[in-house]
């Protein structure tokens, strides 16, 4: 048997092949849209993709499982839970081969046994897999997807939190509880393989080790000490979780309706001129993926700053709506990360491309406003908008300042002031500047604290002691 996880650095996102060496075949659990590279994966191992399994509808990024069955001709094994909300819609217009499996069902790739485990709790369609090898009499593996992680369990909030289910939270942490109570049953040495690692916001600490075991879990992991009293153990479950970016919900919803099938990747044409660039960005959004200061003291209008890397998603996810039409600001070495990213959580509309030194060149670039703790001291009376997370703020803040995190900005953006100029901030200066451009860009006037909260209260640190 070959065990293979494909992560995402990005999106902290590990989908899992599992091989069957003796007959060529392989299980591809959880992948991502972009599904070329998993069919080459399986290719450099010498396995045909015979099979395709989703542990649930994903709120993080949009699912390549519909992709990538048409593509490989693989049968696609999904959830038969999840009600009348929460059940897969999209499979009754597919041409796809698909069979929905329940707890206790078994499907068979090759030599190796999978054995469905229902697991609600983090969405009620959750679905798990035991992997055995049909000439052994015990499991090796359990793909979790995002039941268990690596220290940490996957989030009950999303329904109400993301997707906007009023009341769900709650009855979703019991229900994690009496899933939990179950696999601690669980023999100790059974693999733990999730589908997220340390910086997903499917869950609140998770470990940045790729896999675990049931023992490892059952003797480490936080909730999983409380498991003896289900109110400490829900109350730990719903606390501290951090504020879901804004296409959380439109992942939820395409998830489950179905995704646009790509069948190949965006090739947006390379703008090299920089009247060219200017005209063509014109009512566009502008991904401007240079680092801040360069982006502060130039750039285009409407522009948004999200770096193609592990912030794009919150960033770029939370700023930018799926029917916008997209330029990038990339360096062509970074174009393809880029793409993926974007195209990733749902954003496909890319026009164009444009290199940092073609924007240079263009006239009449805008800047952002940006002051240092002490500056920002000077000025009386300033409002201040915190875009860093409820913890984070209650944790310590600058006096009289709002919260509201940048993650749902968008969604709350009638609570701001329009005609007030406003000073925004963060722990250390990057989420307030991805925040501040894209106030200005709904007509706000902002200005950037630069180094955030940690600067300034350093700085009144040093004002006291001199």
């Amino acid at each position: 048997m070959l065990v293979e996880r494909i992560y995402d650095e990005d999106l902290s996102q590990g989908a899992w092949l599992i091989g069957c060496q003796a007959t060529k075949e392989a299980l591809l659990i959880d992948p991502e849209r972009d599904v070329c590279r998993y069919i080459k994966a399986a290719s450099d191992n010498g396995l045909k993709i015979s099979a395709v399994a989703e542990t649930h509808i994903h709120a993080d990024f949009l699912s390549g499982s519909h992709e990538l069955g048409l593509a490989t001709g693989a049968t696609i094994y999904l959830s038969k839970y999840g009600g009348d909300d929460w059940s897969y819609k999209w499979p009754k217009t597919s041409n796809a081969t698909i069979e929905f499996k329940g707890d206790g069902e078994k499907f068979q790739v090759g030599n190796i046994v999978v054995t469905v485990v229902h697991t609600p709790g983090h969405t009620p369609e959750h679905i798990c897999f035991l992997v055995q090898d049909a000439n052994q009499k015990d499991a090796i593996g359990y793909a979790t997807g995002d039941f268990v992680f690596v220290g940490d369990l996957g989030r009950p909030d999303l329904l109400e939190t993301a997707a906007g289910i009023k009341g769900a939270m709650e009855a979703s942490a019991k229900q994690l509880h009496e899933t939990c109570q179950r696999f601690i049953g669980m023999e100790d040495y059974i693999q733990i393989w999730p589908a997220h690692g340390a910086g997903s916001a499917c869950g609140k600490a998770l470990g940045a080790v790729p896999q675990s075991t049931v023992g490892y879990e059952k003797r480490t992991s936080p909730p999983l000490q409380l498991i003896d009293d289900q109110s400490a153990f829900t109350n730990f479950m719903l606390s501290g979780q951090p504020e879901p970016p804004l296409y959380f919900a439109r992942m939820k919803r395409l998830n489950r309706d179905g995704v646009p099938l790509l069948e190949s990747l965006p090739s947006p044409q390379q703008i090299d001129s920089p009247d060219e660039l200017v005209s063509v960005a014109s009512g566009k959004v502008v991904i401007d993926t240079r680092p801040w200061h360069k982006v502060r003291d130039g750039h285009l209008p409407n522009t948004i700053w999200s770096q193609a890397n592990s912030d794009f998603h919150r960033y770029a996810g939370s700023f930018v709506s799926d029917d916008s039409e997209i330029v990038f600001i990339v360096e062509e070495d970074e174009l393809d990360r880029a793409i993926r990213n974007a195209i990733r959580i749902g954003l496909d509309k890319i026009i164009g491309w444009a290199t940092p030194k073609t924007l240079e060149h263009c006239a009449n670039l805008e800047t952002m406003p940006e002051v240092d703790a002490k500056e920002f001291d000077a000025i009386e009376n300033a409002s201040v908008l915190d875009v860093r997370r409820l913890g984070e703020y209650d944790n310590g803040r600058i006096p009289k300042s709002i919260n509201i995190a940048h993650t749902r900005l968008l969604d709350r953006i009638g609570e701001i002031d329009s005609d007030t100029n406003w000073i925004v901030n963060c722990h250390g200066g990057s989420r307030s500047a991805a925040a501040c451009m894209v106030l200005k860009r709904n007509g706000y006037k902002v200005t950037n604290l630069a180094g955030g909260y940690s600067s300034w209260k350093k700085y009144q640190n040093q004002c006291i002691n001199s």
